[in-house]
């Protein structure tokens, strides 16, 4: 990703405001794109990753594995970034060709169908709730095994639960705790992964494909 000098000028406010942190530095990298792209210093207190969250996801980028999202406000924020480095597909699940049931959002039948055809992708859940509620639920009952999943959807109904049901997985992932969140939220985090595993993995991928 480009930077420039605001927004060199930024991370230095957002690195002398956010002061003392525990996250390893490639988290931080992480959480301080988080508050770039939120202006929201409260996120430092609720971003968590899960053991091995980072290595899996870097490793599943540079396999130029699947990414599965919710919605296309992810889709549309992450596509460049990925488009310039690994080249990955990327799916929305509210583009894919379900049938419309009640129970659920059209998000989370999406999200269903793309999980069962790639159970080993990686899925980030930026807006909708019960799209993370349908994963953590077919992680469950143990029918896909994500490579990462990202859940950063907002809300006030079940979102909470939907959250500590990732959070008991054993999969890796990376969860915004609480009622906040957004898909903004998600797109920084995958666009900060991006820069991760490109700096690990990009002098590898020239040729390949």
């Amino acid at each position: 990703m480009e930077w420039h000098v605001t927004d060199a000028q930024s991370l230095a406010i957002i690195d002398r405001e956010i002061g003392d942190h525990s996250f390893s530095p490639a988290e931080y990298e992480i959480v301080r794109r988080v508050i770039y792209a939120t202006a929201d210093f409260e996120y430092k207190s609720l971003i968590r990753f899960s053991d091995l969250a980072l290595q899996s996801g870097a490793a599943a980028l540079a396999a130029r594995t699947t990414i599965v999202v919710d919605v296309p406000m992810v889709q549309v924020g992450i596509a460049p970034h990925i488009q310039s480095t690994f080249a990955n597909p990327v799916y929305c699940s509210m583009e894919a060709i379900t049938r419309p049931q009640k129970e659920k959002s059209r998000a989370a039948w999406g999200m269903e169908t793309l999980a069962r055809r790639y159970p080993e992708g990686i899925f980030v859940v930026g807006e909708d709730q019960t799209a993370l509620t349908t994963i953590a639920e077919l992680i469950r009952t143990e029918e896909i095994r994500p490579a990462l999943v990202i859940g950063t959807p907002s809300g006030f109904v079940g979102v909470e639960a939907a959250k500590e049901q990732l959070a008991e997985s054993l999969i890796p992932h990376i969860r915004v705790e609480g009622r906040k969140g957004s898909a903004v939220v998600a797109a920084a985090i995958v666009n900060g992964l991006i820069d991760l595993a490109w700096q690990a993995y990009g002098q590898n991928q020239h040729g390949i494909g």
